[in-house]
This record gives structure tokens, sequence and C-alpha cells, in this order.
């Protein structure tokens, strides 16, 4: 079986533009969580969410390609550019047809939608923008993406909601080990953070609702949770297979080992009792890895701040790990950037990654009160320097969809 390497990672977030604005600020505690300010918020009850403040479509693209792109395709293209920059990656002629693109969402285009639609109440049918169809589809962030490197392997893209990050992982490995390429560019992109988007989501009672100060809202683990902060954003990951990256004398940050994914059948929203989908995709990602539980050092836990879903994962964690569930370094990255629904297992897969490569296990934010039901190491307030030899992403969508991804030190 071939094995897989991460070989440059780019990140768009909250927390800034770029990987290590995304990692310096997790590890060192600090919120990408703000009052919005792209629309008025007047009317809502929620006012905050995890914007991305000071991108530039145009400091990565051409203009006139990113007019043709909904918000989350740029920052698919954005952070992939820098990923294949920090990979030493060139697309070219000679390797193109050998280089595949995963880039997953949890919905698309949702911003181009609801302005259209906008537009067709205010201006009628022919107020309706022409391409909004091929701007909107889930697929285009990686069909840009492709564009925009000229790469000419297989492209795949899963709407997975909020396991949609990692199943991209998951599903890069299969395509390198399968020999359908022997690069891939993967991760997840997302920026739903709209009107509509808000309302319906504090309808359904899913955001926190805690507006003073925005940085306290997202209160993964803790009592007195009250829900999420919805954000945007993108993470890259290049993918290649051990012998293609030691060929071309790539700088290896970690081994992609593999993982899973399983679906609860059990609710809409909701996760199963015990966390049982959660469990058994953990369970098989350790199992067809060949990972011993007590290999695994560190977790980028999904802990979404909702009461029936931390809850979930920390029982999730005790099935699969057992007694070294509490010898784990646990980490919410939610608590810093929000949550970037089909975005957020691609950033937490780069957590898990980064915290390989430098020994520690960022904090969870507003952890002060720790729920008696979640008594995990969920690493409270501040990081920790830890050894971390191997890892795991996780991320929990609606629909019950659950996936899992292992990473490890790489060695020769």
């Amino acid at each position: 079986m071939k094995r897989v390497v991460v070989t440059g990672v780019g990140a768009i977030t909250p927390l800034g533009i770029g990987a290590e604005a995304y990692w310096d600020g997790l590890v060192q505690g600090r919120s990408g969580i703000k009052y919005i300010e792209s629309w008025d918020t007047t009317d809502f009850e929620v006012k905050i969410g995890g914007e991305v403040r000071g991108f530039v479509p145009r400091d990565f693209m051409d203009f006139k390609q990113a007019k043709r792109m909904d918000r989350f395709a740029q920052f698919a293209v954005a952070a992939s550019r820098e990923a294949l920059d920090a990979a030493g990656f060139e697309v070219t002629d000679a390797n193109r047809e050998q280089i595949g693109v995963v880039v997953n969402t949890g919905g698309g285009g949702i911003s181009a939608i609801e302005s259209e639609v906008t537009n067709m109440v205010h201006k009628g049918p022919k107020g309706v923008h022409p391409l909004l169809i091929p701007v909107f589809a889930p697929n285009m962030a990686s069909c840009q993406v492709s564009m925009a490197f000229g790469i000419h392997g297989p492209s795949s893209t899963s709407a997975a909601a909020c396991a949609s990050g990692v199943q991209a992982f998951v599903d890069a490995v299969h395509m390198i080990q399968r020999g359908e390429a022997d690069v891939v560019v993967t991760g997840g992109a997302e920026a739903g953070l709209t009107p509509v988007a808000i309302a319906s989501l504090t309808s359904m009672t899913a955001l926190s609702r805690r507006n003073d100060p925005p940085e306290a809202a997202n209160r993964p683990l803790n009592l007195g949770r009250d829900g999420f902060v919805f954000s945007e954003g993108s993470a890259i990951a290049i993918l290649e297979s051990e012998e293609h990256a030691l060929k071309r004398g790539a700088p290896i940050i970690a081994e992609v080992l593999g993982g899973a994914y399983t679906s609860d059948a059990y609710h809409i929203t909701g996760p199963a009792p015990g966390g049982r989908g959660a469990a058994l995709a953990m369970k098989r990602a350790l199992t067809w890895s060949d990972v011993d539980p007590t290999e695994i050092d560190f977790v980028a836990a999904h802990a979404t701040a909702t009461d029936v879903g931390d809850v979930a994962e920390t029982e999730a964690l005790k099935a699969a790990f057992g007694d070294h569930a509490y010898k784990l370094a646990i980490s919410a990255n939610k608590s810093s950037i929000g949550h970037l629904l089909g975005a957020a297992g691609a950033v937490s897969s780069l957590s898990a990654i980064l915290a390989i490569r430098d020994q520690v296990s960022p904090p969870t934010l507003n952890l002060t009160d720790p729920d008696p039901r979640c008594d995990l190491n969920y690493t409270p307030l501040v990081s920790r320097k830890v050894e971390v030899n191997a890892s795991m992403s996780s991320g929990f969508g609606f629909g019950g969809q659950n996936a899992v991804c292992l990473f490890r030190k790489y060695e020769g």
C-alpha cells in the first residue's frame, strides 16, 4: 500500500490570511469571532460570526477569474496557492495529468444564491446573473482550483455537511493509493455567512446568542454553552505519495494514514445516542490504518458547543479509545474560529498535522466551567507542550455523517 504524506498547507480563516496566521493565533489563544461587518445585523438576534477580514482575491488570482467565483471558491484557490507554494510544487505539462483535486464543501455558493434571489425579487428574471448556476455549484471549488493551476487529473467534490473537510482527506488518500494521482490538492471551503443562513440557524437554536463579548460566545464542552458561531474560510493540504515526495525532495510535514466515514441513520441534525456513528468511524479508521488506539496522542475535536453534540463526541472517544481516552490531548478549535461547516474538518486536519510538527496542543478557549459529562483533557484556556507522534481529526455533520482521519509523524 502506498504511503501518503503532507508536503504543504494553506488556510484562510477568521484568524487571518495564511496557515501560519491560523496556527499562531490558535496556539496563542486568540479569537477570530467578532461582530459581523459585511451586512446589517440590526434586526438579527445573532450579531456575531467568524468573518474572514482583509481577504483580497486579486492577491491570489486574476481579477476576471475572481469575478466568476463565489467567495467559497475564491478561498479555495487562495489557500491552494499557499499550499502549493509551501510544498515547493509547480504544476507543469509533464505532471498535470497525475495531480488530483478534492475540495469539499457543505453549502457551496450560498451567498451567490441569496444575492441572485434578491435580484430576482427586485429586478425580475432579467436581473439574475447568467452564471449563477456554475458560480454556486458545490463542485466549483475543486473545478476553480483545477482551472487556476491547470490540473488535469481527477477532480472530486463531496458535500457531507460538517464532515466534508475530513472526508476530503480520506478520499484524497484513497485516490493516491489507487494510483489515480501522485499528488492531490485537498481540503474544504465555505462562505455561507449570510443573512438568510444566520436567520435559519438562529431559528433552529443552533447558534450562540451570546453577542457580548463575541470572543466569549463559542464555549465548547463548557456548562452553559448555547450553540456555535457560524464562520467562513478554507484549509488546503498537498498530499503526495511518499515515493513522489522523496523523488522531488519535498518537505514532509506528516504522514496521512487514512480514515473512515460512517452514517448515524438517526436524525437530521442530532447525533446518534452515545456517539454511536462517530465511535464506529474512529474504530474503523484505527483498524484500517493498523493503528493501536494507544498510539494516538492528540485529537482535533469537532466540539461544536452544542449540548448533545459535545457529549456524544466525548462518549464516542471513550468508546473508541477506552481508558486511553483520558490520556489524549484534545483541542476544540471552534472556540477560537467558530464553525466553518464544510471547511471545519479541513481546518481541524491542519491542526492535527501542525500539532505533530510543533508538538503542541492548542487551547480550548472559554472552557472555564467544564461540563462534567465532558471529562476528557480538552486543553482548557492555554496551549500545552505535548508529545505528538500520531493524531486524529474528526468531523460530524447534519444528517448523521461522520468522518475521521489519522496522521503520524513521518519516519522514512
